[in-house]
This record gives C-alpha cells, structure tokens and sequence, in this order.
C-alpha cells in the first residue's frame, strides 16, 4: 500500500478498519478536554468499559450470597479461572488444558523454575536476552543463587553486535551450541520490552531442546500482541502478565502455560496447594496432594475472583474478534506509524532511528524511536499536548499503536504533534 500523510488518507483507513468500532469499547483519559492518543499499551492497557460489569457481577454476589458465592453465583468463584482456558488457549496458541491464570508474572516464573530449570553439577546454565526486562534479571539472579551458583558463572547472556540495535537469530542459535552439555535452561522474552524486537520462538525452542535444556518463555510483551504456537512449538513453559495488551488493569493476575508433555509426569517438581490438588476431592482436605492433570495442577491458592473479573471481560473480546484479526490491523497501523515517523523525520532538523527490526516478521504493536538531537523536553511536550507514550533514557520513546483501541487518524494527528513539538 502506498501510504499519504494526509487527514484525508488516515480517516480513509479508519472506514476501512472493521476493528473501528471497538475504540468505542474502551474508556481513554483526557488531556485538555480531548481524548489522548494512547502509545502505552505495551505498559498498560486501556480499560474496557465492559469490565466494570464483570466487576460489579462479582461484588453483587458477594454482597448477596457471601460465602455461597463460590458455588451459587452465576460464575461460580471455585471455578471462575476454568472460563479461561479456551479463549486464552486461542491467544496464546495452546490447548486448553495447557493454560490456567494465577499470581502475577515475575511470581508464575519463579513457580515455573522449581519445575524446569532442575541444575546438576555439569547442566546449569541459563541463557536469556541481553537487556532482559530487569525483574527477569533479578529472577535469573535469585534462582542461580538459590541452586548455590555464582550468577556470573550460571547465566549468559545474548549479547547485540557492537553497533546493532538487535539480537541477531544466529547468535543465539550459536551460544546455544557453544554452551551444549552445560545448557540447563533458555528463557527469553518472546518480545524485548525495550527494543520491541519478536524473536523466533519456534527455531530457537528447537535449538535448545536439541542441546538437551529445558525452554521457556517471558511473554509479557507477546501475549494478546503476537501470533503464538505454543503447543506446536513444544515450548516447555511460558507466563505472560494480562495487564498490558490484554487491558485486565494495573498488576493484574497473570497467564501460564505448561505443555501436555509434562502433565503426568509425576517425577516433575512443584511448590503445591490445594487450588492444585484434585478438583473433585478438593474439599475433602487429603492429607497427600493429588494435582489437577493439566495447568491448573500448578495453581497454589484460590484465586482472587475480582481480579480475574476484568481480565475475562478482556479475554472475552479477543475470542469476539480473533488474533488474525488483530495481526491484520497491527501489520498495518505500525506500518502506518512508521511512515509518518519518516515523513516528519524529513520535515525537521532533528533525525528518528526507529532501533525496532523493519521486518513485520521480527516486530508486533511497538516502535522504539531514538530521538538524536532532542531530549526529555519533547517526550514532555508531548505528554501535555494529549500523547501518552514512554521515555527511556538516553531519548528513546516508545510507541505502541495497539490495534484494539489506536485509529489511523490518531497516528497522523501524532505526526503533527511532534513535528510541532520540534519545530517549537
């Protein structure tokens, strides 16, 4: 498509966007008296205006059942989390039993790890991304410590080529190679939250299987953003948070997975309690734990249902619209947004490095833009002129046009702002 930076031909995309209509589904904050741009998805996502019934459904039934609410409400509390499993199953590419929702995320990776990174004398090692998100860093850290390793001989890092914004597929397909016999673990984000770079995630579980480790995936930034395959891909495990492209709110419970594989395996360790144990005798408070056959068999506590009450109204509509849908809008409006980037590139003095890859196939819903030549005072600039993005020093923005609630007029209108914002 031979894209325009023109009112005209944004609002013309906008007619011809099916997935329009569901801006009006979410609630966005206001900056001098009109609705934001909203960048901050991949931070934070908007909230659905339906949460609030699913939310109020909750609080009435606690208000006039009480107790009985766990098993006389019209979602019953005891099961409330099994409502996810199949559309949550289609987001993230899994069979049903392969998912469950519990804790939060950086909680749900250390759980995990009990389970799959079991170190020996001579397999220990963990690869991950350079520049992981930092509390994945501080997990890695803890749990070498824990294990009774020195972090700087346990965990290996990824690094980018002198001069690249990215990590390079074949680089960690080699330090996977190189490390061999000594590799416990690989566990990557599926999207580096800085640079918004997607990795291959099929091609690099299979090199780590090969090597014999374990293979997991950090998908905060991927789930409800990506196309995910997470059970033909034979991934190990997985744990995503709900808050940021699947709008559940601030904090929010987060997603699991665990592939079938592992499900009977009854020498698999786990840190247990009785959300895990036997659905059907859960009540009857045995003394030896019997785990569920399937994710749910790694839920520990009962779930706080009023959390999960806003990440269903969520999942809910990503069942309504699919992921294919959402990829095919996603492609388009970031395309969109890169052109514009460009186009007012040419129009100021001060020049944008867009460090995300430039193939559709290596990036999803973000752009990180380094800004040479400005500062703080633009990302501020844009703050109070009503576009609500991200600063990460040095001058980097980010940008995520979420398909679900960005317009293509947003993305034009964004142009104007900033080559203002510049220009001064």
């Amino acid at each position: 498509m031979t894209f325009e930076n023109t009112l005209e031909f944004a609002k013309q995309l906008d007619a011809q966007d099916h997935l329009n209509k569901y801006q009006n589904e979410f609630i966005f904050p206001k900056v001098n008296g009109k609705k934001v741009i909203y960048f901050t998805g991949n931070s934070l996502g908007l909230q659905p205006k339906r949460t609030k019934a699913y939310v109020d459904e909750v609080m009435n039934d606690w208000a006039n059942l009480a107790v009985e609410g766990h098993f006389y409400s019209e979602k019953p509390w005891w099961d409330y989390h099994e409502r996810f499993a199949n559309p949550l199953s289609k987001i993230v590419g899994a069979l049903p039993s392969e998912v469950t929702v519990m804790n939060t995320l950086t909680v749900n990776l250390h759980l995990l790890m009990v389970s799959f990174y079991r170190p020996t004398t001579t397999r220990y090692k963990i690869i991950c991304e350079e520049k992981a998100f930092p509390s994945d860093q501080y997990m890695f850290q803890s749990q070498v410590h824990f294990h009774g390793y020195k972090p700087e001989a346990a965990i290996v890092e990824i690094k980018r080529r002198d001069g690249e914004h990215n990590i390079r597929l074949e680089d960690v397909l080699a330090k996977i190679d190189e490390i061999g016999d000594e590799l416990a673990l690989v566990l990557i984000g599926g999207v580096n939250y800085y640079t918004g770079q997607v990795f291959d995630m099929k091609t690099i579980t299979d090199a780590g299987h090969k090597a014999g480790a374990k293979v997991g995936w950090d998908l905060a930034h991927a789930a409800g953003n990506i196309k995910l395959e997470l059970h033909d891909w034979n991934v190990d495990f997985a744990a995503w948070c709900s808050y940021k492209y699947m709008n559940s709110g601030p904090g929010n419970a987060s997603g699991c997975f665990i592939h079938e594989k592992h499900h009977n395996n009854s020498d698999l360790p786990r840190f247990a309690g009785w959300w895990g144990h036997n659905k059907e005798r859960r009540f009857k408070m045995e003394q030896t734990f019997d785990p569920i056959r399937g994710a749910d068999g790694w839920q520990i506590s009962n779930l706080p249902v009023l959390s999960l009450a806003p990440y269903l109204a969520s999942v809910e509509m990503f069942d309504e619209i699919g992921m294919d849908s959402l990829i095919q809008k996603r492609d388009l409006i970031t395309s969109y947004l890169e052109f514009i980037l460009y186009e007012i590139d040419k129009e100021v003095d001060s020049s944008f490095e867009i460090i995300t890859p430039s193939n559709p196939s290596e990036r999803a819903s973000q752009l990180s833009v380094l800004l040479h030549g400005e500062g703080r005072s633009l990302f501020d600039y844009l703050m109070k002129n009503g576009v609500i993005t991200d600063w990460r020093e040095p001058n980097v923005i980010r940008l995520a046009p979420v398909p679900l609630y960005c317009s293509f007029e947003d993305m034009y209108n964004f142009g104007q702002i900033l080559k203002a914002g510049i220009v001064g």
